[in-house]
């Protein structure tokens, strides 16, 4: 089996940071947002929602107006689901948003993922409520249909995979192995800002929309993400 054969989507993805690290090996991978891609690939971009693609046996366009089709699953399906509403960081507010609907839609487009018809399935998280109690007292509905909670796979952070930064990320995975740091190096101190906590530096200083700068994927993790689960499935001829 070649690399060419492979078919990936990269949902919740405008960054394209994941898309482009499969693609350097040579894999048809498509990044899907409702937003258009700041990664400068458009004709690797689907502009729209991700869930109806999610079970394979479909049809697209890319925003530079081909057509392309999936016969059959993806072989990888990598999510990056909004956590704006579901995050634990966010914590302060979670009555609001259970009040309002907000942490329900939430929840519900980050399960649609443990439910692709897909054999192979990352999600990417920081630290939410899918993997706590939290989940079983407010959404018992939810809880009993998915099977939460559920506790992420692994945990990583960038610094595990050659770039100096701190950001603890979650990783929900199906039908594949945790992810194999590639390169450790030491992450820059911890600011501490006006309220007392602290915060990464890279984070304390990316200044503008903070939560857009939050959700891109680091480098090497990308790199990690693309070439080893690319071997993995070589490996097993899927």
């Amino acid at each position: 089996m070649g690399f060419n054969s492979l078919k990936v989507l990269v949902a919740c993805e405008e960054s394209q940071r994941v898309t482009e690290a499969f693609r350097k090996l040579g894999v048809e991978a498509y990044s899907c947002d409702i937003q258009e891609p700041s990664g400068g690939h458009p004709e690797w971009h689907i502009k729209g929602d991700a869930i109806p693609l999610l079970n394979g046996n479909c049809s697209f366009a890319t925003m530079d107006g081909k057509e392309h089709s999936v016969a059959g699953k993806w072989d990888i399906i990598i999510a990056h689901p909004p956590c704006t509403d579901i995050a634990v960081s966010g914590a302060k507010h979670f009555e609001k948003k259970r009040e309002d609907g907000r942490q329900r839609q939430g929840l519900l487009l980050f399960c649609a993922f443990f439910e692709a018809d897909c054999d192979h399935v990352l999600i990417e998280n920081p630290v939410n409520i899918v993997s706590g109690e939290y989940v079983t007292k407010w959404f018992p509905d939810i809880a009993e249909k998915y099977g939460l909670p559920r506790k992420p796979s692994q945990i990583i952070q960038p610094y595990m995979f050659g770039d100096p930064f701190e950001k603890r990320t979650c990783l929900w995975l199906k039908g594949l192995p945790n992810l194999i740091p590639t390169k450790i190096v030491p992450p820059p101190p911890r600011q501490i800002v006006k309220s007392g906590k602290t915060l990464p530096t890279w984070y304390s200083n990316c200044g503008g929309d903070r939560r857009k700068a939050r959700s891109v994927t680091f480098p090497g993790i990308a790199a990690a993400i693309a070439t080893q689960y690319t071997e993995f499935l070589k490996e097993r001829n899927v």
